[in-house]
């Protein structure tokens, strides 16, 4: 019981009656003051259809919470659509609203000294964000996530949001013509909920489950269906309980409960921005996660989810087939998850996981057995090398090439060199590089993925390299290498590469490098001067002050 429950239970003295005033004018009587208040952090917003549906979640969640005996407080949080903001100027807040929504549920709970803490998300950034927050604070918490949307459907195939992005592509290539175009916008995205592919939101809500901060099953979930909102509620009664048992995040987010996510996020195909945003998560919960940690998993867990941006299935599918329990129940059965974490209920990994069969049904194959992996290893690759001193990470899923060696397309920045895709500019066997778009230099550190689904469109995503000090969605597929690091806006190396220079990336060997001289590295770097920053006021231009190289998960309280 936390000090600040012990004070309110305790009615008499004179200086809690203003306390109880204040509260009395929002619903509390007498008997309330003995109970524990938990916050309830709802990011509901018509924004976009990730968190259309999360009021609903809120209000059962409140109801449970009063229903089990404690006096719920909500709360709201902010969210933005990373897309909707592709490819424009706004997508350079959408990392940056992963610390305002860290520091709003923060800064809430701390002035109002909650006992617990219910946060409720659904877009990509809303999920680290409340994680990071949820770690800082560490009162008893638990994650409730808005679900994924089902898919949308067109001529017999399955859509996201990604199929608009990459028909953009082909219509601008001339191989769609632009009412199939109309007719995928139109049909992509049916109704609420997060991106239905492994793409990021639905990779971190797997990641949280993972680490035991989330219910089982809960992460896959369509944000449309029923069971949402009783998980909402039965999330409700185990933080209730977890607020009695003194059951705090920092004993769950443990180095083995990081491992394990980051062994389900390979075994999904997920998205590059775990890598990212777990760093984050680790730093605010105070564990020592590094990039080498990811490389040391990955090369024991192989991809068993054929799911997309790279494989045929989506989140609702994984659901079906038996989730993220299934995933971590072959994983634990061949020795490569901790069944010894703990997690939000008081039960181990282990044992949250009898029952579970290790052997995935053979009615389908959206998850493959252990001894017939979509791929041996995992598909995030940490690469370093001349290019990337402080590492990358390269995004290996799915058949195509793993190796170019090729000519750079240099752009400052993706609209120019979205831009030269359209147009026709760019050709199998080149190497673009897009910089001076990382977390400083943005600032926000942009996701590419309107080049890179283009040049799927475009019949290039296996034929052309693409590196950036920016990051991808997670509805990115092919031959692409983000979080170079240092990057541009530091005078990292990816600022002195010139066009037609020639870059190798090289996943299997996990090498990036610009085949020059070391003298001629060494003269470029002397002549390079840092170009004024893109803002000089507001949110941006302070993010820009604040934020930590990617490698460091880009968090801003370093």
């Amino acid at each position: 019981m936390s000090d600040n429950f012990r004070s309110r239970a305790v009615t008499e003295g004179l200086e809690r009656a203003p306390n109880r005033a204040m509260l009395r004018a929002v619903g509390f009587g007498d008997d309330d003051f003995t109970k524990p208040i938990v916050g309830v952090a709802s990011a509901y917003s018509t924004i976009t259809p990730c968190n259309a549906g999360l009021d609903r979640l809120a209000k059962r969640a409140e109801q449970a919470l009063k229903q089990a005996g404690a006096m719920p407080q909500t709360f709201g949080t902010i969210t933005v659509s990373d897309g909707i903001s592709m490819g424009t100027e706004g997508m350079r807040y959408s990392l940056v609203s992963r610390e305002v929504i860290a520091d709003s549920i923060e800064t809430a709970c701390g002035a109002q000294r909650m006992d617990g803490l219910l946060a409720i998300g659904g877009c990509d950034k809303n999920l680290p964000g409340a994680m990071i927050a949820i770690a800082r604070l560490d009162i008893p918490a638990i994650f409730v996530y808005g679900g994924t949307i089902k898919p949308g459907h067109h001529q017999g195939r399955d859509l996201t949001v990604v199929s608009v992005f990459e028909a953009v592509g082909a219509a601008g290539a001339g191989r769609m013509p632009p009412d199939e175009l109309l007719e995928i916008e139109r049909r992509a995205c049916p109704g609420a909920g997060s991106c239905g592919g492994m793409f990021t939101a639905n990779t971190m809500s797997a990641a949280i489950e993972a680490m035991g901060m989330s219910l089982p099953h809960s992460s896959t979930m369509a944000a449309v269906d029923q069971e949402t909102a009783d998980n909402a509620a039965r999330a409700a009664e185990v933080l209730y309980q977890a607020v009695h048992a003194r059951r705090l995040p920092r004993s769950i987010l443990t180095k083995k409960a990081f491992e394990n996510a980051i062994a389900v996020v390979m075994a999904i195909g997920g998205s590059t921005n775990a890598v990212l945003h777990l760093l984050a998560i680790a730093r605010a919960a105070g564990v020592q996660l590094a990039l080498d940690d990811f490389e040391a998993v990955r090369k024991r867990v192989p991809v068993l989810c054929d799911l997309k941006p790279s494989g045929r299935y989506v989140a609702t599918d994984l659901h079906r087939a038996g989730g993220i329990p299934q995933v971590m129940s072959i994983l634990l059965a061949n020795g490569v998850l901790h069944g010894d974490a703990l997690t939000i209920d008081g039960r181990t990994v282990a044992e949250v996981l009898q029952g579970v069969s290790p052997n995935p049904s053979p009615d389908q194959d959206v998850i493959r057995p252990w001894d017939r992996p979509l791929a041996p290893s995992g598909h995030i690759v940490i690469l370093r090398g001349n290019l990337a001193p402080e590492g990358a990470v390269a995004k290996v899923s799915g058949p195509g090439n793993h190796e170019i060696t090729g000519p750079a397309r240099v752009f400052d920045s993706e609209e120019a060199c979205l831009a030269a895709i359209l147009a026709g500019a760019i050709h199998g066997g080149d190497v673009i590089v897009i910089r001076y778009e990382g977390p400083k230099g943005g600032p926000g550190m942009r996701e590419m993925l309107a080049p890179t689904a283009a040049l799927v469109g475009a019949g290039l995503g296996d034929a052309v390299g693409l590196i950036t000090d920016g990051r991808f969605s997670g509805g990115t597929h092919g031959l692409v290498v983000g979080h170079v690091a240092p990057e541009a806006a530091l005078g990292g190396p990816i600022a002195l590469v010139k066009e037609n220079d020639s870059i190798t990336i090289d996943a299997a060997g996990r090498e990036l490098k610009i085949n020059i001289a070391d003298r001629e590295l060494a003269k470029r770097r002397a002549a390079w001067t840092a170009p004024a920053p893109r803002y000089t006021s507001g949110v941006l231009a302070k993010y820009a002050k604040l934020v930590s190289s990617s490698s460091q998960g880009a968090v801003t309280d370093a």
